[in-house]
């Protein structure tokens, strides 16, 4: 099995690397260009969303006709030309009109149903965690990688690195990845295979998950930089030293929370817990008075956002029948990006007309909503 989604998981990770290097940095480098303001630097951060929520299911639909591998490239084309379009930019909206390029290339849903399609299903769950470990793990590197090459050399820079690294994602996807296997069944219309996966109730639910999940880690890392800057006088070259020790607590989590999750089938109460540490992160941040105080709120969130993680994709990919797993997962991806545009938006809009702690209110409310929704959810059968 590993043999066989390693070089898909690679893929999934250089792609995932690509979004995830340049939050760390990219708000407050946003607010520094000409004609930016909190609300824009949101938009921007969140922008890319935008785009994948509308090209998720198309994409996720085309893949199911048309094959695998032809919609990740063309995915991966995209999401090039858009982080070249981020990297040139001398303006905020120049900045935000790459970031919806960039999310154009909306091929996270695709790439993970081709796991589900190489993969026996006695071993998808596997096959999803260490998919879902390999996006924590880019995630993590990013985090320190991020500060320190956009503190020194500049966040443009990065957006070079993201298009290099795309690059490398098309020639592994060629030169590494096997043609998955064609299956055969017959389909259900558009519309009527769209209204069977909507009415699944334990699907819909994963993808409010997914989508409140998505908007607080854009939140957090529209509000982190800023406030760290803003309210702490750091500079953004020594943020890697916030974002550090929160990945090293969250990495601690990640393993604990997937074995628990999967190997004891109680991936509903890891996504519980993970909950109540947002919640709780976001209360200790929105009433900080040291720079210290609110690292450990930046750790606490991270250590709920990593215990999600590994256990998010998996659960997602377990609901959906076979066939319907290219445009469920697109479905599924798509709240998350709208989550992810949401939680920007809001985030720059509070920020502009009022503070961290309005936020850190907002967030405990939904968060305690949010409990009773996963509280609902019935855990994936044992494959």
């Amino acid at each position: 099995m590993m043999k066989t989604i390693m070089p898909i998981t690679a893929i999934i990770a250089l792609r995932f690397m690509g979004l995830f290097i340049v939050l760390p940095v990219l708000s407050v480098y946003a607010l520094g260009l000409k004609g930016s303001n909190e609300f824009l630097v949101g938009i921007t951060i969140g922008g890319y969303a935008l785009t994948q929520m509308l090209l998720q299911v198309p994409f996720g639909m085309l893949s199911d006709k048309i094959g695998r591998k032809i919609t990740i490239t063309i995915g991966l084309i995209i999401f090039i030309i858009g982080s070249l379009i981020c990297g040139f930019s001398t303006d905020i909206y120049m900045l935000m009109f790459g970031r919806f390029v960039q999310g154009a290339g909306a091929i996270g849903a695709v790439a993970i149903a081709m796991i589900s399609d190489m993969v026996r299903e006695e071993v998808r769950a596997k096959a999803m965690a260490v998919m879902g470990s390999s996006i924590a793990l880019s995630f993590a590197f990013s985090m320190m990688a991020g500060p320190l090459i956009g503190g020194y050399w500049g966040v443009d820079k990065l957006f070079f690195i993201v298009a290099l690294l795309t690059l490398v994602a098309i020639v592994v996807l060629f030169t590494k990845v096997a043609n998955p296997p064609k299956i055969q069944h017959h389909y259900d219309n558009s519309e009527r295979q769209l209204l069977q996966i909507m009415k699944n109730k334990d699907l819909m639910r994963m993808n409010i998950t997914n989508m409140l999940q998505k908007g607080m880690m854009t939140l957090a890392f529209l509000v982190i930089p800023i406030i760290m800057q803003k309210q702490f006088g750091w500079e953004k070259k020594d943020l890697w030293m916030v974002y550090i020790p929160a990945m090293v607590f969250g990495i601690l989590a990640m393993a604990p929370a997937a074995i628990i999750g999967e190997k004891y089938h109680k991936a509903k109460e890891m996504l519980m817990v993970g909950i109540v540490f947002f919640a709780i992160s976001y209360a200790i941040m929105g009433y900080a008075h040291s720079s210290f105080l609110f690292i450990v709120g930046v750790i606490v969130f991270f250590i709920g956002f990593n215990m999600h993680e590994p256990l998010m994709q998996s659960m997602a990919s377990k609901y959906p029948r076979i066939h319907q797993k290219g445009t469920a997962l697109g479905i599924f991806n798509s709240f998350g990006y709208i989550g992810t545009f949401i939680g920007g938006v809001f985030g720059g809009y509070f920020l502009m007309h009022y503070g961290i702690k309005e936020i850190a209110w907002v967030v405990i409310l939904v968060a305690i909503m949010w409990l009773f929704l996963v509280a609902s959810i019935t855990n994936p059968k044992i494959n």
